[in-house]
């Protein structure tokens, strides 16, 4: 199968650089997939599950991504997302609790920025625990 470049990086590091055939990622409208020989576009990157397949294995490549942008051109996708977890980097605990704190300061919210800031804890709580659970080491 056609590969492309793809590079995803967060605000902390990079999450991967190689060669990709398919790449499965949330975005505003619902899931969009980008193969080999894309057109040009940007797009935005809404909170949930991305999934790429490399040359070098049957398996995808599976992560909790936060809200960020790609851009295709020429072959080489670039992926900008302020955070990328893979499911085995996933405290549940911790995801648990956020979950919780962001349901109660949605109770409790005093403003329209306070409501999406708790939306968006809210989402990235329910993809890490949805995540984490779906791919849970047997």
């Amino acid at each position: 199968m056609k590969t492309f470049e793809l590079k995803v990086l967060t605000c902390d590091r990079t999450f991967y650089d190689g060669p990709c055939e398919k790449l499965l990622f949330p975005a505003t409208d619902g899931q969009m997939e980008i193969l080999a020989d894309h057109e040009q576009m940007t797009a935005s990157i809404e909170i949930g599950e991305m999934k790429f397949k490399t040359p070098d294995s049957d398996e995808w490549q599976v992560a909790v991504v936060s809200k960020g942008l790609v851009e295709v051109d020429r072959n080489q996708v670039l992926l900008i997302a302020f955070s990328a977890e893979r499911p085995e980097e996933i405290d549940e605990f911790r995801a648990q609790e956020a979950l919780e704190r962001a349901q109660e300061k949605l109770i409790n919210q005093k403003s329209i920025v306070e409501y999406h800031v708790n939306q968006a804890n809210l989402a990235r709580a329910l993809a890490r625990l949805k995540t984490a659970g779906k791919y849970k080491a047997k």
